[in-house]
């Protein structure tokens, strides 16, 4: 898979693009089933036609940009998409940088520049809700009349039920806020996880007997908080046991979202590792205790209650 980071760097794919592109358009926030399908098409279609495959994004969304102040916290920072993606097997990601500029293109600017010239699209897949330019003046109707002018074809996929309601990404963070995991990852398609690189804390685990991998999880806000059984992938052949909190530490002032995990039975310093922290169950919410002993006794309740979830003997 290879990135396009940014309209101005269009021009040096322009020989990968040069017979044409198929391309979908969106957040994907999640990489959920729904959007699934949505990228199943696309590379069904790509495959039929023997052109590349394109998923177009934006950094920051839409909403962070007019609306920062209400924009809804993200299921997935830009890194763990990007191997989402990787993972289905898309042969281009098309990342623009939404700003003021890119905000006052319209309908008809975004079409000719962007997907005509640019990605020289033959082939669009979109939802059926689809809307963009300036003040979100062009629809799926419009699409179909610039393709019909421009040469390239407009396929809308549906919404995708679950339940009888719609797999949404609103949804799955809705669902994430009880926490029930168990519909989140239905709707996910996958265990909801998290991914990022083992840094250097302030070591207070070890103090208190339980050493933590601490993972800056690059987001301002987490769509899910507490403590959980987890399994950590990326340092041995099988996803690792554990226990983490997620949250922002309130017993040691904490400020800023952080993920620490406590592996059991494991003693090898793994920093620099980029390893995936995978949910499993449950324990409780993110609490503050009156001092270290509080909450080294909190932990070890925590830790029983997640090897008992994780099928562990207990220690």
């Amino acid at each position: 898979m290879r990135l396009i980071r940014g309209l101005h760097n269009l021009v040096n794919a322009q020989s990968a693009l040069s017979r044409g592109s198929v391309v979908t358009i969106g957040n994907f926030d999640g990489v959920h089933i729904g959007h699934q399908r949505v990228l199943d098409e696309l590379k069904q279609r790509a495959a039929q036609v023997n052109l590349p495959s394109v998923v177009m994004i934006f950094e920051p969304f839409p909403v962070e940009f007019f609306s920062p102040e209400v924009a809804p916290v993200r299921l997935m920072n830009l890194r763990e998409k990007l191997h989402a993606f990787e993972r289905a097997g898309v042969d281009f990601v098309f990342c623009v940088a939404f700003n003021a500029e890119f905000a006052k293109l319209s309908a008809a600017q975004f079409v000719s520049q962007v997907l005509h010239q640019g990605l020289k699209a033959q082939y669009l897949v979109v939802g059926d809700d689809f809307r963009f330019g300036h003040q979100r003046q062009g629809d799926f109707a419009f699409l179909n009349t610039q393709g019909q002018a421009l040469g390239f074809e407009v396929s809308a996929m549906p919404t995708f039920i679950v339940e009888s309601e719609r797999v949404s990404s609103t949804r799955i963070r809705e669902v994430l806020q009880i926490p029930d995991l168990a519909q989140a990852n239905q709707l996910l398609g996958h265990d909801f996880r998290f991914e990022g690189r083992v840094i250097h804390g302030q070591k207070l685990g070890r103090k208190i007997g339980f050493p933590t991998l601490n993972l800056n999880p690059k987001r301002l806000q987490m769509p899910v908080s507490g403590v959980f059984a987890v399994k950590v992938a990326g340092l041995s052949e099988q996803p690792w046991p554990g226990v983490a909190n997620i949250g922002v530490r309130p017993t040691v002032q904490g400020k800023r979202p952080s993920i620490e995990v406590h592996l059991f039975d494991w003693s090898t310093s793994v920093y620099g590792a980029h390893v995936e922290v995978r949910l499993e169950a449950f324990i409780r919410p993110e609490m503050k205790f009156n001092g270290l002993s509080e909450l080294q006794t909190q932990i070890a309740k925590d830790a029983a209650q997640a090897r008992q979830l994780l099928n562990l003997k207990p220690v």
